[in-house]
């Protein structure tokens, strides 16, 4: 989240890793959210992506009761959400490569139809009675799988819509759209789960992705600022981890993704616990908390799309800020005061991830973007799986505002191992050809 000392030109503008010259700090100002919509090729890519999410969040929502309604077993839920999220531990650093491979609109054309056809197939199998649970395992499965390409992809994807001095507005929008579906999405599942049924989550969610197909098929070529794919050739990935590796502003945010990751974004674990044990609150409570967080998100979105920040240091800032307002989180004990700091905590999130979203891709040379965004949804997707059950059984034993407070100790070491990258050594210059 922004603070006095966060200045746009101490943060903006002078970045040492911007992909070829420094970014004057009037351009990045004059990045704001009218200027970044006002690209015609981002706009539509950004509609499609948001209702998406919405989709996706609504079919969330729908899985979790719909395994509930089948099994009445919390651990056949663990296991299904497991197989969703595995696959992007496991394989996204290769799809990364991938994704440097091919061209960026194909591989987002061919995941969204992919996941739009299969929920297009449970929502049809919930309607007629006769989905099976072996079904959902499988579309867990193809999940966790498109998955892995599609998130390095649509990040990828972003810096060949705008030009580089709108590249922070148009992450920060992007992540911002991302919590927007995550406050619009639950409501959309309550409105069609009451009056229509389950199955109609996923026939919804099946049409926002024909959106999403139909946006990237209405993208002007002409106007991309295209990255020629990676021809094929020997350790290509080993290629991507010594440049994450060698380059502080992007191995000090991948560190600091793992662990925040890992402990401090489980909330889909951590807040139905919290708001049932702490605030016994129950699930009016829980939406309400999620809705907090996603009303701050929206708002400190707004002012990091006007005045960006980007770099290590700032992140590090920021994450100090994170830890705090889920440390204030963690000691509220009244519904009212427990919304403020859902807020908070929101804030803070999206600032988290704007800042280290954009500080490596702006770090990574263009043609190995799709590993290093790779290796950053490995660390933040891809650490649900261990995340969850850490939060899971620290929110059983000791109750649900130790679950917070596990994020609390996610964001220190986070914080402390980001100092010492900071410390230890220096940016490189990376130009636009991706030399060093």
């Amino acid at each position: 989240m922004p603070t006095a000392s966060d200045k746009p030109d101490s943060t903006v503008g002078q970045h040492p890793t911007d992909t070829g010259s420094a970014t004057p700090v009037a351009a990045v100002r004059r990045g704001g959210v009218r200027d970044v919509f006002g690209v015609p090729n981002y706009r539509r890519f950004v509609s499609g992506q948001s209702l998406s999410l919405i989709g996706s969040w609504a079919e969330t929502i729908a899985l979790a009761l719909l395994v509930l309604q089948l099994t009445r077993s919390p651990l056949v839920l663990g296991l299904v959400m497991s197989t969703r999220y595995l696959p992007v531990l496991l394989a996204t650093p290769y799809a990364g490569l991938i994704v440097d491979r091919s061209d960026k609109r194909r591989v987002l054309t061919l995941t969204n139809a992919v996941l739009g056809l299969t929920s297009l197939g449970l929502g049809l199998s919930v309607l007629m009675g006769t989905i099976a649970l072996w079904q959902i395992f499988l579309a867990a499965a193809v999940f966790g799988v498109m998955t892995a390409l599609d998130n390095p992809a649509r990040m990828a994807l972003i810096p060949e819509l705008v030009d580089t001095q709108l590249l922070r507005s148009a992450i920060t929008i992007n992540s911002m759209m991302a919590n927007v579906g995550r406050a619009l999405g639950p409501a959309v599942a309550a409105g069609l789960i009451r009056w229509h049924g389950l199955g109609w989550c996923y026939l919804f969610n099946a049409l926002t992705f024909a959106l999403v197909v139909a946006a990237l098929a209405a993208l002007d070529g002409r106007q991309l600022h295209r990255t020629a794919p990676t021809g094929r050739g020997k350790r290509q990935l080993r290629e991507g981890l010594a440049v994450a590796r060698s380059n502080r502003d992007i191995a000090g945010p991948l560190v600091m993704m793992a662990f925040v990751g890992t402990l401090a974004y489980e909330f889909e674990t951590s807040l139905p616990v919290f708001a049932e044990q702490t605030l016994s609150a129950g699930v009016d409570g829980y939406a309400w908390l999620t809705t907090a967080f996603g009303v701050g998100s929206v708002l400190t979105g707004l002012l990091i799309a006007r005045w960006p920040i980007t770099g290590l240091e700032p992140m590090i800032r920021v994450t100090v800020l994170y830890g705090a307002a889920m440390l204030l989180l963690t000691v509220s004990f009244e519904l009212p005061v427990a919304l403020v700091s859902a807020g908070l905590v929101g804030g803070a999130s999206i600032a988290f991830l704007t800042t280290g979203n954009s500080t490596i891709q702006l770090a990574a040379p263009p043609q190995m973007r799709g590993r290093v965004t790779g290796l950053w949804t490995t660390a933040f997707i891809g650490s649900t799986p261990l995340g969850a059950v850490i939060i899971g059984v620290v929110a059983h034993r000791f109750g649900g505002h130790a679950g917070l407070a596990a994020g609390v100790i996610g964001c220190a070491l986070a914080v402390i191992l980001g100092t010492v990258v900071h410390r230890r050594s220096e940016p490189e210059r990376t130009d636009e050809s991706g030399s060093r």
